[in-house]
């Protein structure tokens, strides 16, 4: 687990993403619009009970476990990823979607050790793929792999990254996750990318021969994502650096026009401001 001294403060004002009571529920939909993830009422819960079996916590029933999710999802959406994650965390395998999503996130915009950062998308990792043994059927099990693996092999050089054969691992849980959520956005936004870093990275004819990467298939995942989720500033960020892995400095001021459009959306939650905040960055 990641240290706890080490957990910087969500560095924006987060008045308006609290989510207190039914606000929660009323406001589901928009906020995980790009991740699908159910939510997690009695029956929802009760379900990832009976699905999970021998991989659940003992003693635990539907309404306290629909109860704890939901305080660790209130906790993500505002900015407090030390309890989200944790929360999730004590959940084992049936939390492990919003532990992963909070770690990776902090992980992400407010971790600046590069070894550190490292560490915990590995971490992240771990608990994702905890998951897939436990509930194999939910979309995000595999979604929240293939980010977590996605982002480690994002610190590493690419040599190393092709040679630990990420790049397989996160394509079959990219496939597995859009075979079981057609509809999932943020899974379509990482397979365009997959395709994109690996074209950047090694070229088109290598990148085609040995990893099966497509530009066309980068733009076409990125279009279906924009399609799903024209409000979501990280896909938006997504088509610019999708934009730049493939085409370079001809689609520069494209690939910021897309940042710009990222940076003035409304955010709904923390992870959206910090989105945005990050596309504003880029445009500096």
């Amino acid at each position: 687990m990641a240290a706890k001294s080490s957990w910087a403060a969500f560095p924006h004002d987060a008045a308006g993403f609290a989510y207190a009571g039914d606000s929660l529920k009323k406001a589901w939909p928009n906020l995980h619009a790009g991740d699908l993830e159910p939510y997690p009422d009695a029956k929802r819960a009760a379900s990832l009970l009976a699905a999970a079996g021998k991989f659940a916590p003992k003693g635990l029933d539907a309404d306290t476990l629909a109860l704890e999710l939901q305080n660790a999802w209130r906790a993500f959406h505002r900015g407090d990823f030390k309890a989200a994650h944790d929360a999730g965390h004590a959940l084992g395998a049936l939390g492990a979607s919003v532990a992963v999503k909070a770690l990776g996130i902090h992980a992400t915009y407010l971790v600046d050790d590069d070894a550190e950062r490292l560490k915990r998308f590995e971490q992240a990792a771990n608990l994702a793929e905890a998951a897939i043994k436990a509930l194999p059927d939910e979309a995000n099990s595999h979604y929240r792999h293939a980010f977590a693996l996605g982002r480690y092999s994002q610190g590493l050089s690419i040599a190393k990254a092709l040679k630990a054969g990420i790049a397989g691992k996160v394509r079959t849980a990219l496939d597995t996750a859009l075979e079981l959520a057609p509809k999932h956005a943020e899974a379509h936004t990482a397979m365009a990318l997959y395709h994109a870093e690996i074209i950047g990275k090694v070229g088109a004819m290598i990148g085609g021969l040995t990893y099966g990467a497509k530009a066309a298939e980068a733009e076409k995942h990125i279009a279906t994502a924009l399609k799903l989720t024209p409000d979501s500033p990280i896909a938006r960020v997504e088509h610019g650096n999708v934009l730049m892995l493939l085409h370079g400095a001809k689609k520069e001021d494209a690939a910021a026009g897309e940042y710009e459009k990222a940076a003035k959306l409304k955010p709904l939650d923390a992870m959206e401001a910090l989105d945005a905040a990050y596309a504003a960055s880029q445009l500096e």
